[in-house]
């Protein structure tokens, strides 16, 4: 439980240090002034590859080695992501150059890479992999410039200069394999003001690289280490060769530059959005479309039901000269209880669950304190909030099971604590399995995944017990019409009545509305990016919510005015619809956009993708069937009924 402790004393300090905190940067991430000479410590974080979205650590590859490896204690988000962050042997000092020099300590006996290892390396070269390191908390990037497609006179003066997270481990050139075995470090620094009498304190605020691929003949090592480096133009690569031994030497050159850029800044390089465009287009047309739609059902649903409820109210003075007709007529079987009250209030209170975190995680990240310098924060908030949210999600079952006639609470709390979560923790578990058995540093390990058990039967299941008690002991909802004794016949329904052809067509505004957004999303998940708009992201949010609850009133509305009085179950299937429509997408991005070939990587990248589509169902569906309930309530409040 020590784990446990540690994990939960983080999350309470973290609190605390947001509480305390007076400045916008992120909370918990001071800077660290160096003075000149002072070491800058360079660690690894682990390599990773798009093509195989199988995380591993840095030392999984014959690096050079410092003489004593120590891990940093990580926090449950990092554990999550399969950050696995060590210290290196790079010496760098704070504004100190270096020309060149070998990183392991032989200067003239170069390291010999067994059949082994170097067949390794030449997999991961083939497979794509990207190597991160860290300075002074920020990652490594690797400068790209291109000229944009623009007039042919500014093209010569103006590179479009873009940031790659990383440095490529090697390149292929045919069948041949070469890997980058010198790095030329670039640290830019921003001088602070001090008093005169004081001396110059200097803080980190970039961390390029460019890495070279140098023959081991080239490399002219001396006796102290130093190297000198061959002319660009007459230099080969170093290739290795999978079939044999393979001696080279590992080399890195270090050049400090003076930088404008603030500390508070320093992360701007790396989140640089070359399409800050397309968020606004996105979320403007999803606005108009929203708001658009919003007046004509608001204005056809409220017309209606106005002439609907003045006729129906209208017709008791005429002494039932009209056959009643239209959703007035199931007024006795509308709030008849559905089949398995129990499994639909459980995942309707795990949707609340959903629904609380997701709110809470992505307002306060749009405030700032989850911005990417913190890592692992965001998964770390995410994993606790969903723990304690189990209360909300509990009460709102409790009181919905109590008001479908339910009776064995206990049952139903417990089904609410361990249905949505079992089927996730059973599916990560699978996928976990296999990746333990690519040695990936992604796979959760075993004290961790202990101490996510514990979270989850010592906070999470009381918690939503404790909720569950107070829900159901609360009156029930208060429905406005009594349930006759014998259900009525339900007349046989249009084919556009269907469930599915429902959850066509009730899926499309909502994913419409946010699948821009979507895109990115993928992006920063499978193809190592960070994302960070979460303004745009709290703003899509909401336009999901709203377009949920509307599609959700119109489809009960057309199905109650077809005399079919089923509507608890229906809602919750047909609101959920776009999460169909995220599948179609996750498909598509996957053939179209992924170069995933292998058969694991393929399993993970849909065994997420489904944990995702069913998290986006409940979400959808819990949204869309409060804003049903509430208009069912309402409409049936207003009509007169003998």
């Amino acid at each position: 439980f020590s784990f446990l402790q540690e994990r939960l004393s983080y999350v309470l300090g973290l609190l605390l240090l947001l509480h305390s905190t007076d400045s916008f940067y992120v909370p918990g991430v001071a800077p660290i002034n160096f003075h000149r000479n002072d070491p800058v410590e360079i660690k690894a974080v682990k390599l990773t590859s798009s093509r195989t979205q199988l995380p591993y650590e840095y030392y999984s590859l014959p690096f050079c080695q410092p003489s004593k490896i120590t891990y940093k204690a990580e926090n449950l988000g990092e554990v999550l992501r399969g950050d696995r962050i060590v210290n290196t042997p790079f010496q760098v000092s704070m504004n100190v150059e270096k020309k060149c020099e070998v990183l392991c300590n032989f200067p003239n006996k170069p390291v010999t890479l067994t059949v082994e290892q170097s067949k390794l390396i030449a997999e991961r070269i083939r497979e794509d992999y990207y190597v991160h390191l860290i300075a002074d908390n920020l990652p490594v990037a690797t400068r790209l410039e291109f000229y944009s497609n623009r007039e042919e006179e500014e093209k010569k003066k103006e590179k479009d200069v873009q940031f790659e997270h990383g440095y490529r481990l090697g390149f292929m050139d045919g069948n041949k394999f070469y890997l980058h075995n010198h790095l030329s470090f670039i640290l830019y620094y921003h001088r602070e003001d001090v008093e005169e009498s004081q001396e110059h304190t200097y803080r980190v605020v970039r961390f390029e690289v460019i890495p070279q691929s140098i023959k081991l003949e080239d490399l002219k090592a001396d006796e102290k280490s130093m190297c000198t480096l061959p002319e660009a133009t007459g230099s080969a690569p170093q290739e290795i060769d999978p079939t044999k031994e393979n001696q080279l030497l590992f080399t890195y050159s270090v050049h400090w530059e003076e930088s404008d850029i603030k500390w508070a800044s320093r992360w701007d390089t790396y989140l640089t959005m070359s399409d800050v465009q397309i968020h606004w287009f996105s979320i403007i047309n999803s606005v108009v479309v929203v708001f658009f739609l919003s007046g004509i059902l608001s204005m056809i649903i409220i017309r209606t039901l106005r002439k609907d409820i003045a006729n129906y109210n209208k017709e008791d003075d005429i002494e039932d000269t009209m056959e009643e007709s239209g959703w007035k007529l199931v007024h006795g079987d509308v709030f008849r209880p559905p089949q398995y009250p129990m499994i639909l209030s459980s995942l309707l209170g795990s949707g609340i669950q959903l629904f609380c975190m997701i709110l809470i995680v992505i307002f306060v990240a749009m405030l700032g304190m989850l911005s990417p310098s913190s890592r692992g924060a965001l998964m770390t908030t995410a994993c606790f909030l969903f723990m304690f949210m189990g209360v909300f999600g509990g009460f709102f079952a409790g009181r919905l099971y109590r008001t479908l006639k339910g009776h064995r609470w206990k049952k139903g709390a417990f089904c609410t604590a361990t249905l949505y979560p079992g089927v996730v923790f059973g599916i990560c578990f699978v996928l976990n399995c296999f990746i333990w058995g690519k040695h990936s540093s992604g796979a959760v390990p075993f004290p961790t995944m202990v101490a996510l058990l514990c979270m989850w039967f010592g906070i999470s299941l009381p918690l939503v017990y404790l909720g569950y008690y107070f829900g159901f002991r609360k009156q029930p909802y208060d429905n406005p019409v009594r349930t006759n004794q014998i259900p009525r016949q339900i007349p046989e329904q249009r084919w556009y009545m269907n469930k599915f052809v429902g959850i066509l067509m009730a899926g499309i505004l909502p994913f419409g509305a946010m699948f821009i957004e979507l895109f990115f999303i993928f992006s920063a998940i499978w193809e190592n990016q960070f994302y960070y708009l979460f303004g745009f992201l709290f703003l899509v949010f909401i336009i999901l919510v709203v377009s949920c609850s509307q599609i959700s009133i119109v489809m009960v509305y057309f199905q109650l005015c077809a005399e079919d009085y089923r509507w608890w179950w229906r809602t919750f299937l047909v609101s959920g619809g776009s999460a169909f429509y995220v599948l179609i997408y996750a498909v598509f991005y996957f053939v179209n956009k992924l170069d995933i070939v292998e058969f694991i990587p393929s399993l993970l990248y849909f065994g997420y993708t489904a944990l995702m589509v069913l998290s986006f169902w409940l979400l959808t569906g819990t949204i869309g069937f409060y804003a049903a309930y509430m208009f069912v309530r309402k409409i049936y409040a207003a009509v007169k009924i003998d």
